[in-house]
């Protein structure tokens, strides 16, 4: 600085040179102003990478989980299936996965760039992002595993892992993700967005949790109840360990800080004047804190109606009742207060209940619960959405539209609900 300081005055001293130090000084405002883009460039991709980590920490949560679900002798061969989902998942999104859902340019139905990586990194599409959104395309994979367990041949087992995610999951996350996505609520400025709105689905309740939960459905009922679960010699299947449940419900919260939060991708981002508090900053955490209520509330809800009905306290029931309580809360916590979490919340651990009562009468054998929790509370989560996302919180996420509906509840029409119904 000091340098700087005299050149410059030597400069402007008697006849001087106002060229020259106005070119000194252009010069040393422009390195700084790179640096300054460089540092946010660095903290954007930490946040994201560290958020990329907290999510694929959720692998080990859903192996701890269905291990401690399922009976002592199939724990290996559960523990060995999510292992695999994280392989294979590995190898099938980087080879053609993450080029069906973000490749651009593209159509509005699937991408057709970035095959194996190719071209990248690009401005907006880095190395930080492709593992981001693999984490989540093993997490949309890892949910199936629970509803099919303790009845599926290993090979099988393989197929399906690399179809979801090197295609089924990359398809339906470009249809609400991709800036070309035919449903996106973010969608490119020059182009039309469905009713006006397009679908919030902010983190994925039903890009990640209703893809995997009804996958998990189909895969359920194609094999049909485990032995002896139903008919005149019934048994109650039990998991064998509540102690690996609570830890993989807890590793599971501590992942969801990476999964709704990291969603937006950026966090050093301002939505007022420059040094003013509102910003992606704030944003980032309020998500956190509508996460957090929705999860609490709905494992409050779980226990004590649960109680009313069979007199008994389980974890495992408010473990269960946690996690629909965040795959609900996934879409809008974003754009909710967390007023309205608390509601989600309270909403999704009864629609979990009584998709487990419909699942009992029908005979569908779920051993996680995962098809009712994820599927059924991820829909729920769609819906709550629509009802209760705040016009503020939206005009930020989704920026560059006026007019933008918004929830139902809150004064914005209808035209956000028809949307989120139509995703159905």
């Amino acid at each position: 600085m000091s340098t700087c300081a005299s050149e410059l005055a030597i400069m402007l001293s008697g006849a001087g040179n106002a060229t020259g130090a106005a070119d000194l000084l252009c010069g040393r405002l422009d390195s700084v102003s790179n640096e300054i883009i460089d540092t946010s460039n660095a903290v954007n991709s930490t946040y994201l990478l560290f958020s990329a980590y907290l999510v694929f920490a959720m692998q080990l949560g859903f192996a701890m989980l269905c291990a401690g679900s399922v009976r002592a002798k199939n724990t290996v061969n559960i523990l060995l299936l999510n292992v695999l989902d994280a392989c294979t998942g590995s190898l099938f999104y980087y080879l053609f996965g993450f080029a069906f859902a973000f490749g651009t340019p593209s159509n509005a139905f699937i991408g057709k760039q970035f095959f194996g990586l190719k071209k990248l990194p690009q401005t907006g599409f880095n190395y930080p992002f492709f593992l981001f959104q693999w984490a989540f395309a093993i997490a949309a994979a890892g949910i199936t595993s629970g509803s099919i367990a303790e009845r599926t041949q290993f090979v099988a087992y393989l197929i399906y892992s690399a179809f979801l995610t090197g295609f089924v999951y990359p398809i339906v996350s470009h249809w609400f993700w991709s800036a070309d996505g035919w449903a996106n609520a973010g969608r490119n400025t020059s182009e039309w967005l469905l009713f006006n709105s397009g679908v919030i689905d902010f983190a994925g309740s039903g890009v990640v949790h209703m893809v995997g939960g009804v996958a998990g459905l189909w895969g359920a009922l194609i094999e049909g109840p485990r032995r002896g679960r139903f008919g005149d010699n019934r048994v109650d299947i039990r998991g064998h360990n509540a102690s690996l449940v609570v830890l993989g419900t807890f590793l599971l919260w501590f992942g969801w800080y990476g999964f709704n939060p990291g969603s937006f991708t950026v966090i050093d981002k301002t939505y007022g004047p420059s040094g003013s508090i509102n910003g992606q900053w704030s944003a980032v955490g309020r998500t956190a804190v509508t996460t957090t209520l929705a999860g609490s509330v709905a494992g409050l809800t779980t226990l004590f109606v649960k109680y009313m009905k069979t007199r008994q306290w389980k974890a495992m029931d408010v473990c269960n009742g946690i996690l629909g309580g965040f795959a609900a809360i996934t879409s809008g916590c974003s754009v909710v207060d967390p007023w309205a979490s608390v509601i989600c919340g309270l909403i999704s651990a009864l629609v979990l209940i009584g998709g487990n009562m419909l699942a009992e009468e029908l005979k569908f054998d779920d051993p996680l619960e995962a098809t009712q929790l994820h599927a059924g509370c991820g829909a729920w989560g769609i819906l709550f959405t629509a009802l209760f996302a705040r016009e503020k919180y939206v005009n930020e996420v989704y920026p560059g539209r006026m007019g933008r509906p918004y929830g139902l509840f809150m004064g914005g029409g209808g035209s956000l609900l028809a949307a989120q119904l139509w995703r159905f």
